[in-house]
């Protein structure tokens, strides 16, 4: 594939018990962390809506590789930490593989 920067993407939708999921996702992000060439981790919240209408996403989490090849070879490994996921995060997860294309700071 690409020897570009690549990132693997977790979106948790809005989970059925958002304490759970909280109580649990520190445990995520330590598996998360000891993944194979991982170079860079972000996790976000998502900001509620002002009107208190559900979010599109509650959380997302990108570990950054530096090229396809060592994403996939952290995600060979990853089988608990996707298992965390699926265990915790109550209202499903996306999880996607993506080229990074700009990473501009400004």
């Amino acid at each position: 594939m690409s020897d570009r920067p690549t990132k693997i993407s977790f979106v948790y939708p809005n989970p059925t018990d958002p304490a759970a999921f909280e109580a649990a996702y520190p445990d995520q992000l330590a598996l998360a962390r000891k993944l194979p060439g991982l170079i860079r981790l972000q996790a976000s919240k998502v900001w509620p809506k002002e009107d208190g209408s559900p979010t599109p996403a509650y959380r997302l989490l990108d570990l950054y590789f530096t090229d396809y090849a060592a994403a996939s070879t952290a995600a060979a490994e990853a089988g608990s930490l996707v298992g965390a996921t699926l265990e915790h995060s109550t209202g499903g997860v996306v999880i996607a593989f993506a080229e990074v294309v700009d990473d501009t700071l400004m």
